[in-house]
């Protein structure tokens, strides 16, 4: 290769050295700001409630083991399985140590010597390992006949009886604990999703904030209600500062809010007019807004009659204006309805007035010219005609 061909190759590499770093540069100062940026929200994609409680005084705390059924429940899984397994050891070694006190204090042990015509409590106790393990059989009933308790021990007697009491107890508080956790309405809740964006557009003549969301098993969900909250930092006329105000949003389908069919991919959508606080939003101010939108789906479900709550939110950044969702059902040859969800979340430009406003008053004036309104500060003046005019 000759001088020029190697000079060539240098500044052809340095060129796409520098677009490189500079590719790599943007990149990383966008996901920096992008992440310092991002917004607190009270309620996560998910719905979990981003919310921690402090000071609580020690008698508040105590309240928590009063009502044991709903803390354990709450409890997550690995907290549950601790309790559940140290319920049960526990349980067999604390028998296990009176079993084992037992044939003590009656002298039943090997180390005792008894005689050949001695009866013990408790038939073939000669440690607190078998103790032990008459303690597990007794409590779980496995029953393998070769320890067992004589009737020469009333102490024995009134001990086995406890601990069969005692068992039952357990047994039914921890697997009721384990199956009302496993068939919590929560995980049904999983299931239904949300669009993540929601958007802004015409609809019906109206301009509206519209959500899509979906259920993803065929079973249904009965009596459903879908509903919003707007959250946002609100100063009243006395100076006051309320973080975290609530205003109602509404949300409707074309069927109304209640009772949904939800069988298919639902699109919600809640009309901005002069009672919405969206009203005096626009497309160049809505990423400026300080608010979160919090979407609530109430609802029964089929297989279990259990109540669920779905929740998500959405921040400004996530509120795209002048856009609509794109289409996703459609009709096979077969005959049947067939959902793509890969276009789910999906959007489309469409032409959107910048403000609701605008919208309205642009409706306003249409309608002032079909009326034909008069001007008030029309003058007619009579002008009288001239020699050169009259015929």
């Amino acid at each position: 290769m000759d001088a020029s061909g190697q000079n060539m190759f240098r500044m052809l590499n340095r060129v796409l050295t520098e677009r490189m770093f500079k590719h790599l540069r943007k990149w990383f100062v966008t996901c920096f700001f992008e992440h310092s940026r991002q917004r607190a929200r009270l309620v996560s994609k998910d719905g979990r409630c981003n919310i921690e409680f402090g000071n609580v005084e020690a008698q508040s705390r105590f309240i928590f083991f009063v009502d044991i059924w709903t803390t354990v429940l709450d409890l997550k899984w690995r907290y549950k399985m601790t309790i559940f397994i140290t319920a049960f050891l526990g349980s067999w070694f604390l028998f296990g140590l009176l079993w084992y006190a037992v044939a003590y204090i009656h002298k039943d042990l090997p180390e005792f010597h008894p005689s050949v015509n001695h009866t013990p409590c408790v038939e073939n106790i000669n440690g607190l390992t078998s103790a032990f393990l008459f303690s597990l059989e007794t409590q779980v009933t496995i029953g393998y006949g070769f320890r067992c308790v004589t009737e020469k021990c009333g102490t024995a007697i009134f001990l086995l009886i406890f601990q069969s009491i005692l068992g039952v107890i357990v047994n039914s508080f921890m697997c009721g604990a384990i199956l009302a956790k496993i068939s919590r309405p929560k995980k049904r809740a999983k299931t239904i999703t949300f669009s993540k964006n929601a958007v802004i557009s015409k609809r019906g003549g109206k301009l509206c904030l519209l959500i899509r969301v979906a259920n993803l098993r065929k079973s249904l969900l009965i009596g459903s209600h879908i509903y919003g909250k707007l959250l946002k930092t609100t100063v009243t006329p006395e100076g006051e500062t309320i973080i975290l105000d609530q205003i109602n949003i509404n949300f409707v389908v074309d069927a109304g809010n209640e009772n949904l069919f939800f069988i298919s991919p639902l699109t919600i959508y809640h009309v901005i007019d002069h009672t919405s606080p969206f009203f005096h939003m626009a497309a160049e101010t809505l990423p400026q807004q300080d608010f979160e939108l919090v979407v609530f789906l109430d609802g029964t479900v089929e297989s279990t009659s259990a109540t669920c709550q779905v929740r998500t939110s959405y921040v400004p950044e996530e509120v795209l204006w002048g856009y609509r969702f794109a289409p996703i059902v459609s009709k096979t040859k077969e005959g049947k309805y067939r959902v793509d969800f890969h276009n789910f979340s999906k959007t489309v430009e469409v032409e959107t007035p910048h403000c609701a406003m605008c919208l309205y008053n642009e409706k306003d004036a249409t309608a002032r010219m079909k009326r034909g309104y008069d001007n008030p500060n029309f003058i007619l003046s009579e002008v009288n005609e001239t020699a050169d005019t009259k015929m």
